[in-house]
């Protein structure tokens, strides 16, 4: 069994991007799957886009684990924008000697520190991507 979570936004492809650094996996490559679909007639060229040099879906985008262990993460563009608090959101686990400089390697990338706080246990950072999502560093 596998785990997918999908995310609602504003541009699939710069999410996907930035969520693969996070993990350090890959964005997942549709071209073969793009071009075949719009060569069949089975989708307009109009939903096809050139992503980095390839074929992409306009509309969707994904990274994923080529080891399988975390989840593939799924992004859709929506027409609204971001109004209120997740009500999902991921936990980062981090080694507790590596929290600081993965904050900074986060922020770096595009994230944004909102908070910190121990009340629950270890040191936690939450923080938000680049289009407001919130995720905590533990």
């Amino acid at each position: 069994m596998r785990t997918q979570v999908t995310f609602d936004c504003a541009d699939p492809h710069a999410q996907a991007a930035f969520w693969a650094k996070v993990f350090g996996s890959a964005v997942e490559d549709h071209s073969a799957l793009v071009d075949q679909l719009v060569a069949d007639g089975r989708m307009p060229a109009d939903d096809r886009i050139v992503v980095n040099g390839r074929s992409a879906f306009r509309d969707v985008a994904a990274c994923s684990d080529p080891t399988g262990v975390e989840p593939r993460l799924y992004f859709q563009r929506v027409p609204e924008g971001k109004v209120a608090k997740n009500r999902v959101h991921l936990d980062i686990h981090v080694d507790a000697e590596e929290k600081g400089a993965e904050v900074e390697r986060l922020v770096g990338l595009g994230a944004q520190l909102v908070e910190t706080h121990s009340d629950r246990g270890p040191l936690t950072y939450v923080m938000r991507d680049p289009e407001g999502n919130e995720f905590c560093l533990h």
